[in-house]
């Protein structure tokens, strides 16, 4: 794909000046476009020639409306970014609908660049490539654009044009020092540049290689690829199958909900455990190791008093609480794991969820909210996710809480009849107990499709409060200490 870009000839001036004003008037009709649809588009700019991608950068922002363009710069990650997984930063400077973005150097540059430093082998680089991969599909799925261009500048040209311009006195300032490690690391990068153009080109993502011997060529070059993109129908990528179910029985039904724990043994238990999870999390915030708890379970279970138990031997600087409800304006304007991604703690603190990014395949199922496609496809999304999380180190511990039908009801009523707790129960409660059976398939179907080895479900029985409270933080205290244990250093 590289030799393929310098080999077409270069466009002369006239030529230049003649095409450019139609592409420009095509360009902002794109972008104005956009503004009305209900998808987003990033434009990834990378290559080996970072004078030409920041020539395109100000070409962008010239010939479409700045007003709606967002760029963002990927250099080094900085302390913050290194603390959550090595997507969170583009996660967290995604466009929003309607909206489209200039992403500059981003995940191809850090593939490439971990290879040529040896901080990945070709084992890992193939790895990296399936990620990268697997991360644009996800974008694509829900309605963003992703257009990459490569901007290729031969080794001997590229280092012609520094000289050239570090000789000019109007001009030596674009060259930085380090321009010419970047144009030596670059030399040794081009090999696996190919390979990555030709792995990670696809119809929903495609790459662009753009010339960068001359400007003319280039910039007409990018502004004719990206009007053709934005104007095509998308392309979507292809639907994953999902494997049928094997029949059994299901993890509902074996909860033991019989379990009962006295007060006085809950109350001296309590306290022994609200000392070691004291202890963990000081550990915790010393060691930089961060922890994610998800609350699910049925409505009245237990979730908010479970939550206050643990969060009670918390300093209140080392956790929040992310109470999750239906999505607010702003995050209905993007992907749908968006929120979440934003909301992953800093290293050595809790995030504790009450609900979670399992109401894609809970709630939005079973009220239709999206259709069968949609939701199927969220089990993937969903366990990548939670991949990332655990590869970045990551405490995570995913929680059910069971009761039953009884149980549930007897607990509406005692909320009806209690002053401070009558905000807690209303008509949708009782609306969504009668569809219990449609919520038991959607939880069983969770259950087996993302419960893996490093991220499993815990079920935990509900029906006596003080026993299942005690359940939940035994295991957080285990997988704490457990963690804290691994990453210690030795002796």
């Amino acid at each position: 794909m590289l030799e393929e870009a310098t080999a077409s000839p270069t466009v002369s001036r006239a030529e230049f000046e003649a095409r450019a004003p139609a592409l420009r008037v095509a360009l902002l009709n794109a972008q104005f476009d956009l503004r009305a649809s209900n998808e987003s588009v990033v434009l990834l700019v990378a290559g080996d020639d970072r004078l030409g991608i920041a020539e395109l950068v100000q070409l962008l922002h010239e010939w479409l409306d700045a007003r709606h363009l967002d760029t963002c710069i990927f250099d080094e990650p900085t302390p913050e970014e290194r603390e959550r997984p090595r997507y969170w930063r583009y996660w967290h400077a995604l466009p929003a609908r309607g909206r489209m973005a200039v992403f500059v150097g981003a995940w191809p540059i850090d593939a490439v660049g971990a290879l040529v430093s040896g901080q990945l082998d070709d084992i890992g680089f193939e790895a990296a490539l399936l990620e990268m991969l697997e991360f644009e599909r996800t974008l694509a799925n829900e309605g963003t654009r992703i257009i990459k261009f490569w901007v290729h500048t031969p080794p001997a040209e590229r280092a012609r044009r520094l000289e050239q311009v570090r000789r000019d006195p109007r001009h030596d300032w674009r060259v930085e020092p380090s321009d010419w490690d970047l144009h030596e690391i670059h030399a040794r990068a081009e090999p696996h540049v190919e390979r990555l153009l030709l792995q990670s080109s696809t119809p929903w993502a495609p790459w662009h290689v753009l010339d960068g011997r001359d400007d003319r060529t280039r910039d007409l070059a990018l502004a004719e690829h990206l009007v053709a993109d934005l104007g095509a129908a998308r392309a979507a990528p292809p639907a994953q199958s999902v494997p049928p179910l094997s029949p059994n029985p299901g993890r509902l039904p074996a909860v033991d909900l019989g379990r009962v724990l006295k007060s006085n043994d809950y109350e001296r238990r309590l306290d022994d455990l609200h000392g070691q999870i004291a202890e963990l999390s000081r550990r915790a915030r010393l060691a930089g190791q961060s922890t994610v708890l998800v609350f699910e379970g049925w409505d009245a279970a237990g979730k908010g008093g479970s939550i206050r138990r643990i969060t009670q031997a918390l300093s209140v600087r080392d956790y929040r609480v992310m109470p999750v409800s239906a999505p607010d304006e702003a995050e209905r304007a993007h992907h749908w794991l968006w929120r979440f991604w934003r909301a992953l703690p800093r290293a050595g603190t809790v995030l504790i969820l009450d609900r979670s990014w399992y109401g894609r395949v809970l709630v939005e199922r079973v009220e239709g909210y999206i259709d069968q496609p949609t939701w199927q496809r969220a089990y993937g999304e969903i366990r990548g996710f939670e991949a990332a999380l655990i590869e970045r180190g990551y405490v995570l511990l995913k929680f059910w809480l069971h009761i039953d039908p009884a149980e549930q009801f007897a607990r509406f009523k005692a909320r009806e009849n209690t002053p401070y707790k009558k905000y807690k129960i209303g008509a949708e409660d009782y609306r969504n107990r009668a569809r219990w059976d449609d919520y038991a398939v959607a939880a069983e179907e969770m259950f087996a499709r993302t419960s893996t080895a490093s991220a499993p479900w815990h079920l935990v029985g509900m029906n006596d409060k003080r026993a299942g409270r005690i359940e939940i933080i035994e295991t957080v205290c285990a997988a704490l200490a457990r963690r804290l244990d691994d990453v210690a250093p030795s002796a």
